[in-house]
C-alpha cells in the first residue's frame, strides 16, 4: 500500500493542495525506512515493519521535505534519508512509550509490545534508533541537530516520568515536557530541510521557530483528542472512554491504567480548559505562520502554511 493510499485509509494528514513532488518524495521516504530495517534477525525486521506499515501522520519527515523545497532545494533525493531518519526517531520513541504506558493499540493496530512482548519491543525501539545512525552517517554536521533532538526527547520523557512520580500537575511542567519530547523534533525537521538546501541562516532559524511552534500546537491538539476521543478515532489507546460514561464530571484525579500522563492532561484540560487549550494551539500556529514571511513566495511555502493549519484542524 502506498503512502497516499495509507493516508486515505487511515485518515492521516494530506495537504489540501497536493504537490506531486512532495508526495513522490514521501513515497520514497517510506521506501528508505522499510529498506533500512530489513534485518536478517526476523523479530527485528517483522516488528519494525509492523509499526512502520501501520502508517502514521508522517508530519516530521514531511516537514523536512517541504522545508527543503521551500528554501530552494532542487534535488529532493538529498532530503530523503534525513527525513526517514527523523521519522525513525519518532517511531522508536512510540515503541518505547507503549512499553512504559502499557499501550496496547498504536496506529490502529496492536502495539509491538502487545504482540512480541516488552523485551522484544525494547530491542525493536533500540534497533530503530540505531538505524538512524546508519542513515545519517554521510551527513556530517547535521548529526548535531539530531543529537539535539534525541537528547531533548529523552529529557522530555524523563521529565514526564518525574512529573507523574511527583504528582506535578502544573501547566509549566506540562509545557516543558511537550516542548522537549515533541516540539524539538518538529523544530529540527524544519531546520534540517533548510540546512540541506543551504538556505541563509535567517531562513533556517525562522523555520526552526516555525517547527517548534507547530510542534507545541500538534501535541496540545493530540492531548485534547486523546481526552475527548476513543480508540477507533485515534488509532491508539485512548486516555478516556467517553462511551463508558467517563465524562469530565466523573474524571478521577488518579492516573488511569495506561498512559501515566492521563492524570496531568485531565487536570490541565478539563471542562472549559479544553477551549483555552485549543485557543493556545491556534495562537501558536499563527505565530509559526508569521515566521514564514522570510521565505520566498512559492507553492511550497503555501504547503507549510497548509500543514500548520491542518495540525490544529485535524480530527485524529
Amino acid at each position: 500500500m502506498t503512502t497516499k493510499e495509507m493516508a486515505h485509509a487511515n485518515g492521516n494528514y494530506t495537504p489540501q493542495a497536493r504537490s506531486t513532488t512532495v508526495e513522490s518524495a514521501m513515497e520514497a521516504v517510506e521506501e528508505v525506512m522499510f529498506s533500512v530495517v530489513n534485518s536478517d534477525v526476523a523479530v527485528l525486521k517483522d516488528a519494525s515493519r509492523h509499526i512502520l506499515d501501520a502508517g502514521g501522520k508522517r508530519v516530521r519527515p514531511r516537514l523536512v521535505v517541504i522545508s527543503y523545497l521551500a528554501t530552494g532545494g532542487r534535488d529532493v533525493e538529498n532530503a530523503l534519508a534525513p527525513a526517514a531518519a527523523l521519522e525513525l526517531v519518532h517511531t522508536a520513541s512510540v515503541v518505547h512509550d507503549d512499553i512504559n504506558d502499557h499501550g496496547v493499540v498504536r496506529r490502529g493496530r496492536p502495539s509491538v509490545n502487545t504482540i512480541w512482548g516488552r523485551t522484544f519491543a525494547l530491542l525493536t525501539g533500540d534497533y530503530l534508533f540505531t538505524k538512524v545512525y546508519e542513515l545519517m552517517a554521510p551527513y556530517g554536521d547535521l548529526n548535531v541537530l539530531f543529537a539535539e533532538a534525541t537528547t531533548a526527547l529523552v529529557e522530555g520523557e524523563t521529565l514526564q516520568a518525574a512529573a507523574v512520580k511527583n504528582n506535578d500537575f502544573s501547566r509549566e511542567a506540562y509545557m516543558e515536557i511537550i516542548a522537549r519530547k515533541t516540539a524539538v523534533l518538529f523544530k529540527i525537521g524544519a531546520m534540517l530541510g533548510a540546512r540541506l538546501s543551504n538556505a541563509p541562516e535567517p531562513q533556517v532559524e525562522a523555520l526552526g521557530r516555525y517547527g517548534y511552534n507547530i510542534g507545541l500546537a500538534f501535541q496540545i491538539i493530540d492531548d485534547i483528542l486523546d481526552i475527548i476521543g476513543d480508540e477507533e478515532q485515534l488509532g491508539k489507546t485512548s486516555g478516556i472512554d467517553i462511551e463508558q460514561g467517563k465524562g469530565f464530571a466523573s474524571i478521577q484525579d488518579d492516573a488511569a491504567e495506561g498512559d501515566p500522563m492521563d492524570s496531568i492532561k485531565r487536570k490541565l484540560m478539563s471542562a472549559d480548559r479544553l477551549d483555552k487549550a485549543r485557543q493556545q494551539a491556534k495562537q501558536l500556529v499563527q505565530v509559526a505562520i508569521e515566521e514564514l514571511d522570510t521565505l520566498p513566495e512559492t507553492p511550497y511555502r503555501e504547503e507549510l502554511i497548509n500543514l500548520a493549519h491542518l495540525v490544529i484542524n485535524r480530527k485524529r
